[in-house]
């Protein structure tokens, strides 16, 4: 799918406005689009060429309004590189948001939480992160805190709404796993060493695609549970998608709060 700019071109003709930020959606997070004003809906299956979701709790779809005056779009379900993807074909939105010369993104997610402090129901506001899928390269992981990619402007909103609202939020390191198997206490052990606070099987190729082309940068963590090591019970994807749900009132609070002070006159 590389003809993002006629694809663009067609959302534009099914919507009346061009979108001034777009928010990614993790696991089982949906509920931003009940604060969403004459909200409009179209599905990843009508846009020719477009990839699918594959994954329960990622319903496949755009959904596009206003919170007040801010054009909002909302990409409901994202695409892993487990599920068989390049890294274009994960990226499909990010290329297709800048088609659309949107120059904010928040990126979502539901993520483990390494940390012992950062209990599950918390949120986490990325001010870093790592590759540890090894596709690059077999070099240890490194910590990437470019403002490039996490812009330092967004990060201090997203804080600031945080402490009004009274939510347990902490700032810390994303780490990205191959997937789809979840990690083991050994490889959640290494990457503590290494200074992560949560792990998760996408995000950071949208931001490296997004801090590319340019666009200003917020990546957020719902914390749905503790990590292997930390927690002994086995972990399911279904349970992410249980308790992403059961979080989602706060986030989605949280994200409504952070559009209309991003946009603050």
């Amino acid at each position: 799918m590389k003809n993002y700019g006629s694809l663009a071109d067609n959302i534009l003709k099914k919507i009346s406005f061009s979108p001034d930020i777009a928010v990614v959606m993790g696991s089982g997070l949906a509920n931003i689009s009940s604060y969403l004003e004459g909200p409009k809906s179209i599905s990843y299956e009508s846009l020719p060429g477009y990839p699918q979701t594959t994954i329960h709790g990622h319903s496949g779809k755009f959904i596009f309004g206003k919170i007040g005056h801010i054009k909002v779009l909302l990409a409901i379900g994202r695409f892993h590189y487990y599920e068989g993807y390049s890294l274009e074909e994960v990226t499909a939105p990010i290329n297709l948001f800048s088609k659309l010369k949107i120059k904010d993104l928040i990126i979502t997610n539901s993520a483990g939480s390494m940390n012992e402090d950062f209990p599950p129901g918390s949120f986490l506001i990325s001010n870093g992160h790592m590759d540890c899928t090894f596709l690059k390269n077999s070099n240890e992981p490194q910590v990437v805190s470019d403002a490039k990619y996490h812009n330092p402007k967004l990060i201090k909103i997203a804080m600031s709404c945080s402490k009004k609202l009274k939510l347990k939020t902490n700032f810390g390191i994303y780490c990205w796993t191959m997937g789809p198997a979840y990690e083991t206490p050994a490889e959640i052990k290494n990457m503590q060493q290494l200074g992560g606070d949560a792990v998760g099987m996408s995000t950071v190729p949208e931001i490296i695609e997004a801090g590319d082309r340019g666009m200003r940068v917020l990546t957020m963590s719902c914390l749905t549970n503790f990590a292997a090591g930390i927690s002994q019970t086995k972990l399911t994807h279904e349970e992410v998608v249980s308790n992403a749900k059961k979080f989602d009132n706060d986030f989605s609070k949280l994200l409504e709060r952070i559009i209309k002070n991003i946009y603050k006159n």
